[in-house]
């Protein structure tokens, strides 16, 4: 098994990217953070399908066959440790010593406002990614992905309107969120960006947009095509799972970025609008920094095309008929 440290990943050259599913020894040891919830349970089962060794660290377990399940409290930094330093299999006890984790995927969290109060929901997100950054890099795991939010931008779960500073919105717009947990992914952002610069990992931060599950489709879309409003607090924008699987892959298998963060989403727009009439309708007054396709995302991935070669495959288009055509 590959064994990747923090010490190889700053060594390595930038962007040193490896062809995805082609792993060394059959794929990565990946413990994998909230296998459990919307994104995770089809992120995990993903990863395991690429080649990798996946177990799932959660509250509750994914019974996904192929995939590891440990009961882990993320906000207790011991079973933080304890989890990450163990074995995960009945198999590797009969190696002759428990194998390291290659890569770490942090998805756990209370996953929105509203769920829970805010100061626990702050509160939980702060610390349970300080403690999962704290052990992986202690133990020297030389990967760490994971998941911050769209809602870093301060739009999506805003009191109230709140707009752009700017279009298309990149990496470089803005995080001033007033929600629980747009601070808490944001407090994320500056821990994770501290453990790299003490370790020299490569620490990747995944902004991602509202998660769609291929079933939605069907189940939402045909209300956002028809009004697009609804839509507005996420900038019109959506990430498929099928595609967020093949992002994570993609970071798995790019290596020596250091530190960086990253917009997760389509390549398309999640509403039949088109962006010149969602720019005329919601929009009037922000500044256009491009020129945008008729029905680009609002929310740049150009970056990640740029460092990771990450190409959407999936769009409400493949099931659904466009009513504007």
């Amino acid at each position: 098994m590959l064994n990747v440290t923090s010490r190889s990943a700053a060594m390595a050259p930038p962007s040193q990217a490896r062809p995805a599913g082609a792993m060394l020894h059959g794929g990565m040891r990946i413990f994998f953070t909230g296998g459990s919830g919307k994104a995770g349970h089809h992120v995990a089962p993903y990863l395991a399908d690429q080649g990798h060794q996946v177990t799932n660290a959660d509250l509750t377990p994914l019974r996904h066959e192929g995939i590891a399940d440990l009961r882990v409290d993320l906000t207790d930094l011991g079973q933080t440790y304890s989890a990450l330093a163990g074995a995960a299999r009945p198999a590797e006890l009969d190696l002759p010593a428990v194998p390291a984790y290659d890569a770490v995927v942090h998805f756990a969290a209370v996953p929105a406002i509203l769920l829970s109060a805010d100061a626990t929901t702050y509160a939980t997100n702060v610390l349970s990614t300080y403690n999962v950054l704290e052990a992986a890099t202690r133990l020297g795991i030389g990967k760490v992905v994971f998941a911050s939010s769209e809602t870093t931008y301060g739009i999506c779960f805003a009191q109230g309107e709140r707009r752009p500073q700017y279009l298309p919105v990149d990496e470089e717009h803005p995080t001033v969120p007033e929600d629980s947990y747009a601070m808490s992914k944001v407090a994320g952002e500056v821990t994770a960006r501290s453990f790299q610069a003490r370790t020299g990992a490569d620490v990747y931060g995944l902004r991602v947009n509202n998660v769609i599950e291929p079933h939605e489709y069907e189940q939402l879309f045909p209300a956002f095509l028809a009004d697009p409003a609804l839509r507005r607090r996420n900038v019109f924008s959506y990430i498929d799972t099928r595609d967020l699987g093949q992002f994570v892959q993609r970071c798995l298998t790019t290596d020596g970025l250091g530190y960086e963060v990253f917009n997760v989403a389509n390549a398309d727009t999640s509403v039949a609008a088109t962006t010149e009439e969602v720019r005329e309708r919601f929009y009037d007054g922000v500044e256009l920094r491009r020129e945008m396709g008729p029905h680009e995302t609002f929310y740049s991935i150009e970056k990640a095309r740029r460092l990771l070669g990450f190409q959407p495959q999936h769009s409400w288009r493949d099931v659904l008929a466009d009513p504007r055509a």
